[in-house]
C-alpha cells in the first residue's frame, strides 16, 4: 500500500534518551512532524470519547451516525455535520479534499473501508494523531503538544489532552487564538463525559476544567540547532534523528559558552563553538556550533568549518617519531634560527632556546623544532598518519602543504580534531596489555548512535608513544607571551594542547582523559583576525570550565607492557652512552632502543686545576662533560645559567684542531637555500649570516665567494647582499680554525 501522506514533515532532533532538542518548520511552513511510533493513552480516550465513542467496534464507516448527519444538514439547509468516524476522518485527511460533497463522501468511505482492512485500529488512530489539523501552521497532536503547551504529548494533563481532542474539530474556525469560549465549552463538555464514563474522578474533572487555555503558541526548543541544521544538510531534513547528546549536558554547556561571549566580543571576536565526546565510544554528548544568539555568522555551524588547525598536529608528529623510534621522549632537539626553501619558521615568542627537551618542545608549543621534526620525519609520512588517526580532509599532496603543515598549513574541523584527540585517549583507555590497542580503537566521531562505524585498523599510533605524547601535554607550561595558563590549570589530570592560526583567526584548545575529550575554537566565522586571539587566552578558560562541568577522569593507566625500562641520560634525554655519568632508569617505549646514545658527553683531559684542557699525560685528569655543538651553545648557554662551555685548551692548538670544530654556522644550513626578498625600490634584500663559537670572546673572519667581508667578535652576524645561484661562506677564527658552508640564494624575482 503506497503511504496515505507524503506532504513535507519538519526535522526533529532527539537527545540520547528520546527529548526533544530542536526542530524545524517543513517545507510548505507546517509544523508537521514525522509519525509518532505511539500516542498518550490520555489523549487516546479523549479523541475517541470526543470524535468516535465506537471507534473499535465498526468497520471504518457508522451508518446510524452518518444518517443522523444527513437529517441535521437537511433540517439546517448546509452542512452542519459530516458523521464521519476517526477512520473516515483519516480518509478526508489522506485525500486532502476541502469539498464535502457526496462524491468526496464517498471516496472517504471507500478509503475507509481500505484502511480498517489493512491497519489495525492504533495504527488508524496513530495516523489520526499524526496528521490531524491543530489550528495555524500547526498538524499533528507532537507538533500541537509543543506549539500549544511547549511539552512533550506524553506529558499533557487530562485538560489538555482534552483541549487538543476538540481543535481538529473545527481547527479553521476554533482555536486558542480566538473563540474561547467556545473551545473551553467544547473542552468542558469532554471532560464532563470522561468523568460520566469514568476515565477520570470528579477531582481530576474539577482541576482539568480550572486548566486555562493556551495564550499563544510557545516556541519550540532550540538546544542543538547547529547540529540539526548540518544533519539536515546532510541528507536527513524531515526525519525524526536519535542523536547521542545528553541534554542537561548540552544545556549546561550552552549556557558556559553564553557567559563566556561577552569577554570574547570585547576583542571584537564573535563566534565559538564547544563539542565534548566520549573517549570510549566517541559520541557527541554536547554540540554547541556556534554561540548562542551570535550577531555575525551566528547561524555557520563551526564545529563543521574547515579552518586552520594552528599547532594542534604537533602531538601526533611527536608521538610518530618516538614510535618510529627517531627520538626520546626528552631527548634534547634543536631550537635554532631555521630556513628550509624560503620558509622560516619562528616561535611564538620570537626567541631561540638552542637546544629544548621534546616533551617541552610540544609542551610550549614551539614551532621551530615542530618544523625541523617534520623534515626530519617527512611530510607524507606525517600526512598519512594524520589521516589514519581521523584527519581526512588533509587529502592533498605533501607539496601542496611542506612543511608549514606542522604550524597551521592544513585545515582541519573542531569535529575531526577533537575526534582525533579522542582517538589518541580511547588508545590509552582501551589498551588490552597485549602490546597493542584494542580493535577499533581509532573511528570518526558520531552525533548518531552507529555502531558500524567503528573500524577494525589498528590505531596507527600505538599506547606507548601516546603515553608519552599525552604526559608532555600534562605539563602546561606556555611561552611568557602567553601569560595566564596558570589560572586555568585544575586538579584534574587534563592532557591539553592550543593551536593559534596565522593572522590571529583560530583560537583552538582541545583537552583529553580517559572519559571525555573536549574541543573548543573561538574566531569569527567571517575569518576576520584578531590581536590577542590566541588558544591559551581566548580558548583555553572555555576549555576548563566545560571540563569543570563533567565528571572527573582517574588519569589514564600507564601501559607497562608496551614500555621497557631503559638508561637515560639525565643531561641530553637520550639513551645513555658510555660517556653520560650517573644515568637514569626511566620507563620508554621498546622503539626508543633504535636511536642512538648520547651525543653531547664527551671524555676531555683537564689540568689539575680543573679549568683547562690538557694534552695527555701523567697529571691530566679524565672527566666526562656535557657539551653542545656550538650553535646550540650559543642560546642554550644564556637560558641555563648552569651550563659550562668546555674549558679552553692550554698547549698545543693543533690537538684542538684535531679534536673539534669550535664554531658553527647558524645560518644559513649547509645545502639550504635562502629566500631573499625584493626591496620597494626593486632591488635584492639583504640578509643576516649568522655563526656562533664556543669562545665567548673569539674573532671570527667572514669570507663570501672568495670575497673577505670583514670581521666580528662576541655577536658573530653579517649583513650582506646576495645575488641568485650558489655561494660558499667560509669562517676562520683567530686561531687557524676554518669552516665553510655552501648554500643557495634565490630572489622572488627568480621564483616568480
Amino acid at each position: 500500500m503506497d503511504p496515505l501522506f507524503t506532504s513535507p514533515t519538519s526535522t526533529v532532533l532527539l537527545d540520547r534518551d528520546g527529548g526533544l532538542l530542536a526542530a524545524t518548520v517543513a517545507r510548505d511552513g507546517q509544523w508537521r512532524m514525522p509519525e509518532s511510533d505511539s500516542i498518550p493513552q490520555r489523549f487516546e480516550r479523549c479523541l475517541i470519547e470526543f470524535e468516535d465513542r465506537r471507534f473499535h467496534k465498526h468497520w471504518g464507516i457508522r451508518l446510524p451516525s452518518m444518517l443522523r448527519a444527513a437529517r441535521q444538514n437537511i433540517a439546517a439547509g448546509r452542512t452542519v455535520s459530516g458523521g464521519s468516524t476517526i477512520t473516515m476522518q483519516v480518509a478526508r485527511m489522506a485525500l486532502a479534499r476541502r469539498d464535502r460533497s457526496v462524491w468526496s463522501k464517498l471516496l472517504e468511505i471507500g478509503l475507509a473501508l481500505r484502511l480498517e482492512l489493512r491497519l489495525t485500529k492504533d495504527e488508524i488512530l496513530k495516523l489520526h494523531a499524526s496528521h490531524a489539523p491543530f489550528g495555524g501552521n500547526v498538524v499533528g497532536l507532537e507538533a500541537a503538544a509543543w506549539r500549544w503547551y511547549g511539552k512533550a504529548p506524553h506529558e499533557l494533563s487530562w485538560g489538555e489532552c482534552a483541549t487538543l481532542a476538540v481543535l481538529p474539530n473545527a481547527p479553521a474556525r476554533i482555536h486558542p487564538g480566538r473563540n474561547r469560549d467556545a473551545l473551553l465549552a467544547k473542552r468542558d463538555r469532554l471532560l464532563d463525559r470522561l468523568l460520566a464514563v469514568g476515565d477520570i474522578d470528579a477531582t481530576d474533572c474539577s482541576l482539568a476544567k480550572q486548566e486555562p487555555l493556551p495564550e499563544a503558541p510557545h516556541p519550540l526548543p532550540r538546544i542543538a540547532p547547529h547540529l540539526l541544521g548540518t544533519l539536515q544538510a546532510q541528507g536527513l531534513e524531515g526525519r525524526r534523528i536519535r542523536s547521542t547528546l545528553a541534554r542537561d549536558l548540552q544545556e549546561r554547556i550552552t549556557v558556559l559558552a553564553a557567559r563566556y561571549a561577552p569577554l570574547l566580543a570585547a576583542n571584537e571576536v564573535h563566534n565559538a563553538a564547544v563539542l565534548v565526546l566520549d573517549v570510549r565510544t566517541g559520541e557527541a554528548l554536547a554540540y554547541v556550533g556556534n554561540l548562542p544568539d551570535a550577531l555575525h555568522g551566528g547561524e555557520v555551524d563551526l564545529i563543521r568549518a574547515q579552518r586552520s588547525t594552528g599547532s594542534l598536529l604537533k602531538p601526533f608528529l611527536h608521538a610518530a617519531m618516538l614510535q618510529a623510534g627517531e627520538r626520546m621522549p626528552d631527548q634534547l632537539v634543536a631550537d635554532l634560527p631555521t630556513s628550509y626553501d624560503g620558509f622560516a619558521p619562528r616561535n611564538y615568542d620570537g626567541r631561540f632556546s638552542g637546544a629544548v627537551p621534546a616533551s617541552q618542545a610540544l609542551a610550549r608549543s614551539l614551532n621551530v623544532p615542530a618544523v625541523r621534526a617534520l623534515r626530519e620525519h617527512g611530510v607524507e609520512r606525517a600526512r598519512r598518519m594524520l589521516v589514519a588517526m581521523g584527519m581526512k580532509h588533509l587529502d592533498r599532496s605533501a607539496e601542496h602543504y611542506g612543511l608549514s603543515l606542522i604550524v597551521g598549513g592544513g585545515e582541519g574541523s573542531l569535529w575531526e580534531l577533537t575526534g582525533a584527540y579522542a582517538s589518541m585517549a580511547r588508545v590509552l583507555t582501551s589498551y588490552a596489555g597485549s602490546g597493542r590497542s584494542i580493535e577499533g580503537a581509532v573511528h570518526p566521531p558520531s552525533a548518531i548512535p552507529d555502531p558500524t562505524a567503528h573500524g577494525t585498523d589498528p590505531p596507527a599510533l600505538g599506547p606507548g608513544a601516546l603515553h608519552h605524547a599525552l604526559h608532555a601535554l600534562q605539563a602546561v607550561n606556555r611561552p611568557e607571551s602567553e601569560s595566564g595558563w596558570q589560572h586555568f590549570a585544575r586538579q584534574q589530570r587534563i592532557s591539553w594542547k592550543t593551536g593559534t592560526s596565522f593572522g590571529h583567526r583560530d583560537a583552538w584548545a582541545i583537552g583529553v582523559n580517559d572519559r571525555f575529550a573536549v574541543g573548543v575554537w573561538s574566531g569569527n566565522a567571517s575569518g576576520e583576525g584578531r590581536p590577542g586571539l590566541t588558544g591559551t587566552l581566548a580558548s583555553a578558560p572555555l576549555l576548563f570550565d566545560v571540563f569543570a562541568a563533567l565528571p572527573e577522569g582517574q588519569g589514564f593507566d600507564v601501559p607497562h607492557d608496551a614500555l621497557a625500562p631503559m638508561l637515560v641520560c639525565r643531561a641530553s634525554g637520550f639513551r645513555a652512552g658510555p660517556d653520560c655519568p650517573d644515568p637514569e632508569e626511566r620507563a620508554t617505549l621498546h622503539e626508543a632502543l633504535r636511536t642512538a646514545p648520547c651525543p653531547y658527553h664527551r671524555r676531555i683531559l683537564l689540568n689539575a686545576t680543573g679549568d683547562r684542557r690538557v694534552d695527555p699525560g701523567p697529571e691530566a685528569q679524565e672527566v666526562s662533560w656535557f657539551c653542545l655543538p656550538p650553535a646550540m651553545e650559543h642560546y642554550y648557554a644564556a637560558e641555563h645559567p648552569a651550563y659550562r662551555p668546555l674549558p679552553p685548551f692550554d698547549g698545543n692548538s693543533a690537538v684542538r684542531l684535531e679534536t673539534e670544530q669550535p664554531m658553527q654556522v647558524i645560518y644559513p644550513e649547509a645545502g639550504s637555500t635562502l629566500f631573499v626578498p625584493i626591496e620597494l625600490h626593486g632591488a635584492p634584500g639583504r640578509v643576516v649570516l649568522r655563526a656562533a663559537h664556543r669562545q665567548s670572546d673569539a674573532m671570527l673572519h667572514w669570507d663570501l665567494d672568495g670575497t673577505y667581508l670583514g670581521s666580528t667578535t662576541q655577536l658573530h652576524q653579517w649583513t650582506t647582499a646576495l645575488t641568485d645561484g650558489p655561494h660558499r661562506l667560509t669562517l676562520t677564527d683567530a686561531d687557524g680554525a676554518q669552516l665553510s658552508v655552501a648554500f643557495r640564494a634565490v630572489s622572488s624575482r627568480e621564483r616568480r
